[in-house]
């Protein structure tokens, strides 16, 4: 039975190239699409309060540990065509990341002394999304032995097996059991695990030797990056920290579905930065340094552009938009949402200049300047833990919304000047290597 399903999983026509784009681009959608609709409906199906516990357990401190777990060793391992590293390596890195996630995010839910059931509902949230972030290192090989449509579909039927299962052992059971339900979606994580990427893999001539010398060295090359990586998803979620520290778990619920045009905006901001990346580099190394400060004017106004018009467009119509979500959730949720229209436009603007900071990230990327990423985020994080908390204790939901803006507003300031620095470094070191 397990042959016929990875038989069915591995694609063996010449039509590779299609077949990689159309799963990857299916994958993505899928996982992404979840990750913004399943608190909307666990808020609709099971009520505010248990939507709230959902929202913060999987799109808050759940990401946080899949972001420990997978430590940004994704784009090593795609890219290391020599075999650098064995996916043996890659494989038992990824066990000691995921036992931190997991150790940590045990030590959270202990700290905070939330309620036996919601203690366990986050604690089996961050489990499930601690295997998403295992299952990646598999997936990974898949792209790296040049088969990511397998990436996709893992990616795909991993998502539609966990989510249906969810949903259906909590419409099923009585008082729409949040906890039970979370547990099945577990099970059915470690199921989906082995199925569509364990298995899968097994199928090829894969090498699982490795040595505690190549652990440690890919250790050292990914640590920086990933720190970085785990305090900017921090000072993007420190209003969403906060409000779970001081308010109730409806609160939570409410900012979760007003926070999800930052998940849109944010997706649409990568389509624009991607295409440009190669080139932003080879103008960068080739010392093209006109053509590079051209490319970076058209994409920042373009970002800006789009952030504007989301900004004017929910200013338009975002009362109406929260009137409509109120309609879906039920009528028991009239008004509960456009109360907050203004915290709303706060929101989407927030995430206008996180999608711009996104952009001078990459900059810096491709600068190699990755002391001043590190040190920005060191910043930001002192200055969320500051701001966010004192701003909701003062103000609820509109003061969570207005310290995420604030946050973003200085973070991509910050960025935008480190950004600016290199230039200015990068232009003299080749004026100082030209004259020599």
């Amino acid at each position: 039975m397990m042959n016929y399903v990875t038989d069915l999983l591995i694609h063996t026509g010449k039509d590779r190239q299609k077949m990689n784009l159309y799963w990857n681009m299916l994958g993505s959608f899928c996982y992404a699409f979840a990750s913004m609709v399943l608190a909307f409906l666990v808020m609709r199906v099971a009520g505010s309060q248990k939507g709230g516990v959902f929202a913060f357990g999987y799109s808050t401190v759940g990401q946080q540990m899949f972001l420990l777990a997978y430590f940004g060793v994704r784009p090593f391992q795609i890219t290391d065509s020599r075999q650098e590293y064995l996916f043996g390596d890659y494989l038992h890195m990824r066990y000691i990341t995921c036992a931190a996630a997991l150790f940590l995010g045990c030590l959270y839910v202990l700290v905070n002394r939330y309620d036996p059931e919601k203690t366990i509902v986050i604690f089996l949230l961050i489990g499930y999304k601690v295997i998403d972030g295992f299952a990646d290192v598999y997936e990974s090989e898949f792209q790296r032995i040049g088969r990511l449509y397998l990436t996709g579909k893992a990616n795909t039927f991993r998502t539609i097996l966990s989510v249906s299962v969810f949903f259906a052992v909590l419409m099923m059971t009585p008082g729409r059991n949040l906890l039970l339900a979370c547990m099945a979606a577990l099970l059915a994580q470690i199921v989906g695990l082995y199925v569509f990427d364990i298995a899968v893999l097994g199928r090829y001539h894969i090498d699982y030797r490795w040595s505690r010398r190549r652990i440690k060295k890919l250790f050292f090359a990914t640590v920086l990056l990933s720190i970085s990586v785990f305090l900017d998803f921090y000072v993007f979620s420190a209003a969403k920290y906060a409000i779970d520290a001081n308010m109730n778990d409806a609160a939570s619920g409410f900012f979760n579905i007003i926070f999800m045009p930052t998940s849109v905006i944010n997706l649409a901001a990568g389509f624009v930065i991607r295409p440009f990346l190669n080139g932003l580099t080879d103008d960068w190394t080739g010392k093209q340094f006109d053509s590079f400060v051209a490319r970076l004017r058209m994409l920042t106004g373009v970002i800006s552009g789009l952030a504007l018009l989301a900004t004017a467009a929910t200013a338009l119509l975002g009362k109406p938009v929260l009137m409509v979500m109120e309609m879906l959730l039920g009528s028991s949720y009239e008004g509960m949402l456009t109360k907050y229209s203004l915290a709303f436009l706060m929101i989407v603007a927030g995430g206008g200049f996180y999608a711009l900071l996104n952009l001078c990230y990459y900059v810096l990327v491709i600068m190699r300047r990755q002391r001043e990423i590190f040190g920005v985020y060191v910043v930001m994080t002192g200055a969320a833990a500051i701001l966010a908390p004192a701003m909701v204790k003062r103000s609820g939901i509109n003061g969570a919304a207005r310290s995420y803006l604030i946050l973003m507003v200085m973070m991509a300031a910050g960025f935008a000047a480190c950004a600016w620095y290199g230039l200015r470094c990068g232009k003299r070191m080749a004026q100082e290597e030209d004259e020599e």
